[in-house]
């Protein structure tokens, strides 16, 4: 998606009842959030051409993406594993979700000289 669509975006997600969380001065990030009934819950993270879906129920997440879909120009990429230089883990038997910059740690101790530093 091209990110002068993104105001295209966010003025369809507020209509559809969605909270606008967070947006930056050139709208080149924008988030947006919605609690349903039951306490379903659904957040988009926009940032340029590139789309985060969360939520709490995996057919909503489905049905979301495929409303999407029918709005704009996309490609489903499957779960997300990095995004914005943080890369995301997860351990479903032990229920666990995880974040990490170590990448962008090393290498910017690389770019630093400063690998072996302690």
């Amino acid at each position: 998606m091209a990110s002068n669509k993104l105001p295209k975006v966010g003025t369809y997600i507020l209509m559809k009842s969605y909270e606008n969380m967070i947006s930056s001065r050139t709208n080149l990030i924008l988030v947006y959030t919605r609690r349903s009934v039951g306490a379903q819950l659904r957040t988009f993270v926009f940032y340029v051409d590139d789309i985060l879906l969360t939520g709490n129920d995996v057919n909503m997440l489905g049905e979301t993406n495929a409303w999407l879909s029918t709005q704009f120009s996309m490609k489903d990429m499957g779960e997300a594993s990095y995004i914005l230089g943080i890369k995301i883990y997860r351990d479903r038997s032990r229920r666990i979700l995880g974040i990490t910059q170590s990448s962008y740690i090393e290498k910017v101790l690389k770019r630093f000289k400063m690998k072996n530093s302690k």
